[in-house]
């Protein structure tokens, strides 16, 4: 299942940014190919050399250094995936993509890939998870055609238990399977 697909893995700068490596791991050990693009303040979190390494492919965090001028990464990254997942994906990720904000290399990549195989994992503090802003922020991303696969209760970084942990990669693995095409709807 998911052998030879091809996931798009943009990882944004919270927390919960070291489980994009399990996640990875997770996807290449069933033979999907997976190219990353992290935010700069995913950086902070993981570095792109383990990403590099488990994914066995350059990671893509700037918009210009690096870039391969023969073409416009952005739309090659775009047109590369079969599936463009965000895990985690911060508030901030979420308000730029609901706003129509494309100033970064992920952002600019998610907006020009097609939303019907975008799958969002929101990762935050509670309050955040609940500000009626991001709760809208998401309405509108659902109704544009995005998937989220929702956080869970557990123990928060900032102490203490509430909603807005990165989902289970188990539950993120399930939700791509049926992106894909692999398994009936959830």
């Amino acid at each position: 299942m998911l052998a030879g697909k091809k996931v798009l893995l943009g990882v944004t700068g919270g927390i919960a940014a070291y489980q994009a490596a399990d996640l990875i791991g997770l996807l290449r050990s069933r033979l999907v190919d997976v190219r990353v693009i992290m935010t700069e303040a995913a950086t902070k979190f993981i570095t792109p050399l383990t990403l590099e390494t488990i994914s066995q492919h350059k990671v893509t965090v700037d918009m210009f250094t690096g870039a391969d001028n023969s073409r416009v990464e952005h739309i090659a990254l775009a047109r590369y995936a079969d599936i463009f997942l965000v895990a985690p994906a911060t508030a901030n990720f979420i308000g730029k993509v609901a706003s129509g904000i494309a100033d970064d290399m992920l952002t600019t990549t998610f907006m020009a890939s097609n939303s019907a195989r975008g799958i969002i994992c929101p990762a935050m503090n509670e309050g955040m998870w609940n500000n009626p802003v991001v709760k809208e922020n998401t309405e509108k991303l659902r109704r544009h055609g995005y998937r989220f696969v929702e956080p869970e209760y557990g123990e928060m970084a900032c102490g203490g238990e509430g909603w807005g942990r990165l989902a289970a990669l188990s539950s993120i693995l399930q939700t791509t399977l049926v992106v894909a095409g692999e398994v009936e709807s959830l």
